[in-house]
């Protein structure tokens, strides 16, 4: 069996003061305005699922390389663990046209009194992407190993599993009115290996550090819209200026009626597509833990997970519908017209594809973590944890392209200045949250777990969308623990969240502002927009010597 270290009788005898003294720390460290994580830990192993990922003074077996590397100090022997994952992630939105809408001159929105539908789950393969298939579940494995001389105060170890893991398509219904926000997202990072070491300092104090290596893939495919003021007052120039047979004067003035009825301007039309799929194949990071158990009783951990600045590379595609190469192609056939567009940057037409090679720095944010483990009685556990993570390093995301795209010059004048970069604002916050377990051991071989997550979301309501439809989410799980006299463990658990969102009108920046300047990226711009998101996911981890 996974065995503890001897502990320390003299401090065995205080540990309620201890665990007073130690609430009262977690209280301090929590005690701003919680805002809570964004994906870290949602599912990287069965017993921290269960525990509602307090484990930071109780790691669990060779997951300890993620939650505290100290904790493989615990594991003497050589031992092995298999994981197995599942996952359904469930967003939702619903559409509204308030009263008053008008999006210069535009006052029914097609999307207006719609649902999205249903969603399915994709996955990102290393050194295949993303395939095609509509999975009713996203699946996963983990594999770890610890390995230690009995009387040695070292301990070594590795395992692969997957630290972050979104996989969204929309793409059962080609009307879903998700398209125009993210038809198919994924955002992954996979640690393939994890070179780790923990020393035991004393007989109550243990150290440890882990090098995770991972696999950054990140892919987004989604139509585009830009219900803009701007558009709407130009399609009703032109509507108003050409009638229903055009104007044998525009050609003496801008060329508004040149490209025809597809050249005029509707706020509301599909203006293209876009599809990137990035990766960064290897990419370190480090985590440094302490672990201090006094007594069976009660033990304080610590864990700094480090983060990145991974550098993706990967392919790009841009599909242009007519409208505005039309428009473009009616403005340069006439008198005034190149003056007024050379003016606004416009590019001279837009090609209907556009493909080559994307750059992005997708920010991994670091993490810190502090537990507590107490035991009031014998056969119950408690355990609370604190966390924080950097999530305002995601201020926005910027795309290099290895060539100016000609849609994005039309978007010079909503502040997109360099048409060979995207620059996709996220407005992000820092996190801190707390995290509840508890455990029963009901029998010597049977143990029962429960845990409780009330996330705030990083994601703030003026900033949230359908790419990251991450509002509150509170998560409840279950485990049940079984361990046989020769030392096989069978971890399981199964946890639900979910959590709603209400954005008015104006409400997220990233969603539906109508703000002038505000067109990339506001694709339900004036409309209220309120959804959530429901996960199911479950797992098993056995544990075995070998």
């Amino acid at each position: 069996m996974l065995m503890l270290p001897t502990q320390c009788t003299g401090a065995a005898r205080r540990p309620f003061e201890l665990a007073a003294t130690a609430l009262a720390a977690l209280a301090f460290l929590a005690g701003g305005e919680a805002r809570a994580s964004f994906t870290e830990n949602i599912g990287v192993d069965p017993t921290a699922m269960s525990l509602g990922n307090a484990v930071t003074a109780d790691p669990p077996g060779t997951a300890s390389i993620h939650f505290n590397p100290a904790g493989l100090s615990r594991l003497q022997g050589k031992w092995k663990s298999d994981t197995f994952f599942g996952a359904s992630i469930k967003p939702y939105a619903s559409f509204t046209q308030p009263e008053g809408f008008d999006i210069g001159g535009w006052k029914d929105d097609p999307v207006a009194g719609t649902s999205t539908g249903p969603v399915r789950q994709s996955i990102f393969l290393p050194g295949i992407g993303v395939p095609k298939a509509k999975l009713p579940f996203a699946a996963a494995a983990g594999l770890g190993f610890s390995f230690n001389q009995p009387g040695s105060p070292w301990t070594f170890g590795t395992a692969t599993y997957v630290v972050q893991g979104v996989g969204i398509d929309r793409t059962t219904d080609p009307n879903d009115p998700a398209r125009f926000d993210g038809q198919r997202v994924n955002i992954q990072r996979l640690v393939l290996a994890s070179p780790s070491v923990a020393y035991k300092v004393s007989k109550t104090l243990s150290v440890g550090v882990s090098i995770p290596i991972a696999h950054q893939g990140f892919a987004l495919d989604t139509d585009m819209r830009m219900p803009n003021k701007l558009l709407g007052i130009i399609g009703k120039l032109q509507d108003a200026w050409c009638g229903d047979n055009g104007n044998p004067v525009d050609t003496f003035a801008f060329g508004l009626c040149g490209g025809g009825k597809e050249g005029r301007l509707r706020p509301f039309n599909k203006i293209g597509g876009m599809h990137f799929e990035m990766t960064a194949p290897a990419d370190p990071t480090i985590n440094i833990g302490v672990l201090w158990e006094p007594s069976d009783r009660f033990s304080l951990g610590a864990v700094y997970q480090g983060g990145s600045q991974s550098v993706l590379t990967g392919k790009y595609t841009f599909n242009a519908e007519p409208m505005l190469d039309r428009f473009v192609r009616g403005m340069y056939s006439s008198l005034l017209g190149p003056v007024v567009a050379s003016m606004f940057g416009f590019p001279t037409s837009i090609p209907a594809i556009q493909s080559g090679n994307v750059t992005m720095t997708l920010p991994y944010a670091e993490h810190i973590q502090v537990g507590l483990k107490v035991k009031p009685i014998d056969r119950v556990q408690l355990n609370v944890d604190a966390n924080w993570s950097n999530w305002k390093r995601w201020d926005k995301l910027t795309f290099q392209f290895d060539k100016t795209i000609n849609l994005l010059e039309m978007a010079r004048v909503f502040g997109q200045a360099d048409p060979s970069k995207l620059i996709i604002p996220r407005g992000y916050k820092n996190t801190i949250n707390y995290n509840f377990g508890l455990q029963v051991k009901v029998t010597d071989a049977i143990t029962l777990r429960a845990g409780y997550e009330p996330r705030k979301s990083s994601v703030g309501e003026n900033k949230i969308d359908l790419i990251s439809p991450l509002p509150d989410l509170t998560i409840k799980s279950i485990g049940l623990g079984y361990e046989t006299r020769e030392g096989l463990r069978i971890d399981a658990a199964a946890s639900y969240a979910s959590g709603k969102f209400d954005i008015p009108a104006d409400g997220s920046c990233n969603l539906n502002c109508t703000n002038f300047f505000n067109a990339v990226y506001n694709p339900y711009a004036g409309l209220d927009v309120a959804g959530g998101i429901r996960i199911r996911y479950f797992g098993v981890t056995i544990t075995k010597p070998f």
